[in-house]
């Protein structure tokens, strides 16, 4: 898919040679399909779809960019997105879509599904919020009944299967719609004499709560090794499964997400976002950065007297301030690592704090150690600089590594993403409170 071949395609779309697009295109996964119509204009994105058969150009949508496909949406009317997309796309997939506009749309769009069942499933699965269980699921499932015996099961198995793409488990519920196991594959091949599906089937299997987080989602799937996990309603009835392929794209944009609250950006933004949008995701922590460096510049300008004693101090005020800065960034960025992946509890933080504590020490020792001996070689023993400096950056390590700590595990108690701790919070900060050390050590030992 390189710069040649998407120039090839849009020099046939301008000729509208429907049959060579269409050539060209045979070949290609829906994925790769979606990557081209991320490089082309709506209207000849709408030229390829014509081409593609319902199901692929279904498959395509779903691969495509998410602002590439809103874009490509907004010229289609409502009728052809449902009978056109939505119908021939899994529940979850389509509710993905759906999610992406406004309500007035979002109704149109249903009133035109024909498949009374599916617009039901749809219509409950928006009712959840995005960012839980409920809002991720998808309703195709191979479903049993833990009465039926193997002839049945093997009759009903079939038919449920042909409305599917993929299988990965059989689930099991009782008359109620419980759920109370899964039906190994295998179990088929090596007991098909087997009275009833529940003698065989593995009871109480690993299930996750409609209301349930997408981050717990992902560590029970991450735990458990799971291709899939079934969901469940407060009774434990069976409502639907989540699927890995839907959890890594979910993994994948959290990680974006975080990687730019850690960068200083306020809200998610891409390399095609337009000026505007990529000015106010950047420019509030900037902004905040402005009056920590303002702020840092009222400190030392206090201290005009001093500096003009031991003009050798202003050196060390980059050494100071960075290395509190990435201590504190360190610090935090293995915390919140600890809380993302689930090893680290946040009620333990005197025992976290007690461990960062004692690698601070050992960090703060090393560093100061090194820095008295350059400045005793420079300086000589009886400069002020050569202790200031020392004492300085052991305190601003040990600080910055408890501050650095303290701050992602409150955060996260506070219900805010702790993310935000490992980024230019920690770093302006640390600055800050670090100059402030630096200083009144060198005022106490001059």
């Amino acid at each position: 898919m390189d710069e040649k071949y998407i120039e090839n395609v849009k020099e046939l779309i301008e000729l509208k040679d429907s049959d060579k697009v269409k050539e060209l295109l045979s070949d290609l996964h829906p994925a790769d399909i979606a990557e081209l119509c991320n490089e082309l204009s709506p209207e000849d994105a709408r030229f390829v779809y014509l081409l593609l058969d319902n199901e692929t150009a279904a498959d395509v949508l779903v691969e495509m960019d998410e602002d590439v496909r809103k874009d490509f949406l907004e010229i289609l009317p409502s009728e052809t997105i449902a009978k056109r997309f939505v119908d021939y796309m899994d529940t979850d997939d389509a509710v993905d879509l759906i999610r992406e506009m406004d309500e007035e749309k979002q109704e149109e769009i249903i009133s035109h599904i024909e498949d009374i069942e599916q617009a039901g499933d749809i219509v409950d699965l928006l009712k959840y919020d995005e960012d839980t269980a409920g809002g991720l699921m998808g309703t195709e499932m191979v479903i049993v009944n833990e009465n039926w015996s193997m002839p049945e099961c093997l009759k009903e198995m079939r038919q449920q299967a042909e409305e599917m793409d993929e299988i990965y488990y059989v689930y099991v519920v009782d008359d109620d719609e419980r759920l109370r196991g899964v039906f190994p594959l295998k179990k088929m091949i090596t007991s098909p004499s087997v009275s009833k599906v529940k003698h065989v089937m593995k009871k109480d299997p690993i299930s996750v709560h409609v209301n349930t987080s997408i981050e717990e989602v992902v560590q029970t799937i991450e735990k458990y090794d799971l291709v899939a996990v079934p969901v469940v309603d407060s009774i434990g009835r069976l409502v639907g499964r989540i699927t890995v392929d839907d959890v890594m794209d979910e993994v994948r944009e959290q990680a974006e997400r975080d990687y730019q609250l850690a960068s200083g950006l306020s809200q998610d933004v891409e390399t095609d976002d337009n000026v505007a949008r990529q000015t106010t995701a950047r420019l509030p922590w900037l902004l905040i950065g402005m009056i920590g460096g303002i702020g840092n510049s009222m400190i030392l300008g206090n201290f005009g007297e001093t500096f003009a004693a031991h003009p050798e101090m202003a050196l060390y005020i980059p050494l100071i301030g960075g290395t509190g800065g990435n201590v504190g960034t360190q610090s935090s960025a293995i915390v919140v690592q600890g809380i993302a992946n689930n090893s680290l509890d946040v009620e333990k933080t005197f025992k976290q704090v007690a461990k960062e504590s004692v690698v601070a020490l050992i960090n703060a020792t090393i560093i100061s150690l090194l820095v008295y001996i350059y400045n005793f070689i420079r300086f000589g023993g009886a400069a002020t600089v050569t202790y200031s400096v020392s004492i300085s950056l052991f305190a601003v390590v040990m600080f910055a590594s408890i501050f650095g700590t303290l701050v992602p595990m409150t955060l996260e108690k506070l219900k805010i993403d702790p993310a935000i701790a490992t980024g230019p919070f920690i770093s302006i900060t640390n600055d800050i409170i670090g100059m402030l050390l630096y200083m009144s050590i060198t005022v106490l030992l001059s």
